[in-house]
């Protein structure tokens, strides 16, 4: 499904805004859109490609995200675009050869939104899109993925009590309580199913205890695989609302999720990952914050939206959480 146009600004709000945010002390000249359209697919926010001449006369093309009226926080989860837009401007953009780039952020006063602007990354895929079949391409995509991710995760766990990220979003034990008692309660139309939801509910807050533990560090907070996009051998990182200092083992968890991806290269992405952020040695309770990190993105999801907890294509999320929850003795 693509943007409707409806929910994109008409050109002389959109030329406007791009000459307020683009023209960075240039001469008084507005840029001038010469084409947009929108991506193969819309995300959460409207959003299109646009093609535009700067007043230099260099000619950009540029990927808008639209805040408008559309932002749910996800019980806080999310940020919304304003939020992302700090986190590009005031961490990404210090990140070398962190890419894409944002090249600034618009408020646009009338809409009551935000514009994120952002390079355009050309000939990209998202790696989610690399065909399963595609086995091996799609399978060295994450695990380069794990291994930036590791990289990432490494810098900046010096950096979380930094006074200039306390913008981000911490995740604590209300945070992480919140999402397990959506889901037992959304989840009680198959308590018959799965009996084991009352054991599980009685350990209380046990199940996240590994996550408030330290090292904590900056993570993406929906490490998927739709949200990186390849070319050749480079990667993208996009969707960044939902940036949080917690246990980078959620990104971790995140990448690996997915019934295509339990096994050997979830397994060599674990690796990888140890391997990058702690060349000394893998923390002795890295399995345990991973299970819990598990745990946390099956209680996520399904204590999103009440449907989700019992529609049939989430129903696989109780098993595997069952599982993660025996490994750490909770059952």
């Amino acid at each position: 499904m693509k943007t409707p146009p409806s929910l994109v600004p008409d050109l002389e709000t959109l030329t406007a805004g791009l000459t307020a945010t683009l023209r960075n002390g240039c001469v008084p000249r507005r840029v001038r859109v010469l084409k947009r359209r929108p991506p193969r697919f819309m995300s959460t926010f409207p959003n299109e490609i646009v093609t535009c001449l700067l007043p230099n006369g260099r000619r950009r093309r540029v990927f808008i995200k639209y805040e408008g009226d559309r932002f749910q926080n996800s019980f806080d989860h999310r940020g919304g675009v304003a939020y992302e837009a700090q986190v590009y401007q005031r961490l990404l953009n210090s990140v070398p050869e962190f890419h894409p780039k944002c090249l600034g952020a618009h408020h646009d006063p009338r809409a009551g939104g935000t514009w994120l602007i952002l390079e355009f990354v050309y000939r990209a895929v998202r790696v989610s899109d690399l065909s399963y079949h595609q086995s091996t391409a799609q399978a060295r995509a994450r695990i380069k993925s794990a291994r930036w991710l590791a990289g990432f995760h490494a810098a900046f766990e010096s950096c979380v009590r930094d006074p200039a990220f306390s913008f981000l979003k911490h995740y604590d034990a209300e945070y992480y309580g919140g999402w397990a008692r959506r889901t037992f309660e959304f989840a009680a139309p198959l308590r018959c199913r799965f009996p084991w939801l009352r054991a599980l509910e009685d350990c209380s807050d046990a199940w996240f205890a590994p996550l408030l533990m330290l090292p904590l560090t900056v993570i993406h907070g929906e490490f998927y695989a739709r949200t990186v996009l390849v070319r050749e051998e480079k990667l993208f990182i996009t969707d960044w609302e939902s940036a949080a200092v917690a246990p980078g083992e959620i990104d971790l968890a995140t990448l690996s999720e997915g019934k295509h991806w339990h096994g050997p290269i979830a397994r060599q992405c674990e690796r990888e990952y140890q391997r990058v952020r702690w060349p000394d040695g893998t923390p002795a309770d890295f399995k345990r914050r991973l299970d819990a990190a598990r745990m946390y993105l099956h209680f996520r999801w399904l204590g999103e939206r009440e449907v989700w907890a019992v529609r049939d294509k989430t129903l696989w999320r109780y098993d595997q959480l069952h599982a993660a929850a025996k490994r750490l003795g909770l059952l």
